[in-house]
């Protein structure tokens, strides 16, 4: 993953290089055709490529304020930078470099491809300026935890994505949990993704899926309520202003200030339970693996009694044929001293009915054996799944009604606050 060492010395991009760049172009590429004709217009180039020339930083790209793709792969370079006048690239290749950070990014709204394969890249983010995005590549670094994924599902133009060669690629899960979290994904690692594969990840994750969907939804109303809130914010701003110049009383100043501070509690509010949503997913995750590993054990315990007690059975059924048939023959021989009842008499009449007889009770009894370890492995895991999702619906409806609470105690605030309002303007 690392780039190899190289004889050269590291280069700064200063005019020279660019210019140079610009010149290689050929005279065929409208760049070159400026290069050589009228001198370089660095505002007027389209595409640039700085491949394979041991750049170590990103500078002096502010003049090529029109450019559309850059490549700046196979090179030493090891922060993102020195991009925030590109806000028209389209193509961006870093690929084939030492960064280790998502950054430098947040001005270049309009691309759609960018490449970072082969660096040291071990969690994406950062990347929320990039709302074209389409693709995505991100192979060959070390990235190694799977939340990483659900970043990405606030990029909806995103349709092909490349995370090979990661640690998580490794995953069991890896394809499934991907195409269940990013539904509009075509292509996963250059390959086309079925719709086949679409629907058994879907049914797979379909609980997270659904829970997550919630999640993002609660945000997203709090996103919409704090936007209400600012724009009520700026017409009590704007009216504070025209109370002002109306040397309206103090009182009414202090509404205003009683309005801010009431969406500054609603934004507070909302914050804390997203944290506690938070720490409680995470604490029923730990929960769930835990009771998930306890189950496996009894179920290994109950296992391993019932093996036993077939064991037992076994022996149990070798000793008492064994016994059974010696029976028989002091019988026939005249030799037994004790007597036996009458019913227990009547199969001693010859070594198959005896055989047969104690054949049948040695089924019975393992298949009793049987039913019982079926009964007891069912029962648990029964009961360890009704147990699983009480609690993860019961933290469900927890927040949807701490989070209907807080609407209703920040809208009975503001009622009474804009009651008050009206009824000072009144006197």
């Amino acid at each position: 993953m690392n780039q190899p060492c190289n004889s050269m010395e590291p280069r700064v991009m200063d005019d020279d290089m660019l210019k140079l760049a610009v010149g290689d172009q050929g005279p065929q590429e409208e760049a070159g055709q400026l290069a050589k004709q009228e001198g370089i217009l660095f505002k007027d180039v389209l595409s640039l490529q700085l491949d394979f020339r041991n750049i170590l930083r990103i500078d002096n790209l502010w003049q090529f304020e029109n450019l559309r793709k850059l490549q700046l792969d196979n090179n030493i370079i090891e922060k993102i930078e020195g991009l925030e006048n590109l806000a028209h690239l389209v193509w961006l290749d870093l690929s084939f470099n030492n960064i280790e950070t998502i950054e430098g990014l947040d001005t270049l709204v309009n691309l759609e491809d960018l490449s970072l394969f082969n660096n040291r890249i071990s969690k994406i983010d950062s990347l929320d300026a990039l709302v074209k995005l389409q693709v995505l590549s991100l192979g060959n670094n070390r990235i190694d935890n799977m939340m990483n994924i659900i970043y990405l599902r606030r990029f909806k133009c995103l349709r092909t994505l490349s995370l090979s060669r990661n640690p998580i690629s490794e995953a069991e899960d890896y394809k499934m949990f991907i195409c269940a979290y990013l539904p509009d994904l075509m292509y996963l690692d250059y390959r086309r993704i079925d719709d086949h594969t679409k629907k058994l990840a879907e049914a797979k994750h379909q609980y997270s899926i659904d829970e997550l969907k919630h999640q993002e939804n609660l945000m997203q109303a709090q996103l919409e309520d704090e936007q209400a809130q600012r724009e009520e914010l700026e017409k009590h701003k704007s009216l504070s202003a025209i109370r002002e110049e109306l040397e309206l009383p103090n009182i009414e100043k202090m509404i205003l200030e009683c309005s801010a501070d009431i969406s500054e509690l609603f934004d507070a509010l909302m914050t804390l339970e997203m944290q506690l949503v938070e720490q409680l997913e995470e604490t029923i995750n730990m929960f769930e693996r835990n009771i998930v590993d306890m189950v496996g054990l009894f179920i290994e315990n109950v296992q391993s009694l019932m093996a036993q007690c077939r064991d037992l059975e076994n022996h149990h059924h070798e000793k008492l044929l064994e016994i059974s048939i010696s029976t028989l023959e002091k019988i026939v021989e005249g030799d037994l001293d004790e007597d036996l009842p009458n019913d227990l008499r009547a199969l001693f009449v010859d070594k198959d009915t005896i055989v047969n007889a104690v054949g049948a009770s040695h089924d019975i009894h393992l298949l009793k054996i049987d039913n019982r370890e079926d009964e007891l492995v069912t029962r648990i895991n029964s009961w360890c799944t009704r147990l699983i999702d009480r609690i993860h619906k019961d933290e469900i409806m927890r927040n949807r009604k701490r989070v209907k609470e807080i609407n209703q105690y920040i809208d009975h605030m503001q009622s009474e606050l804009d009651n008050l309002e009206c009824g000072d303007i009144l006197d």
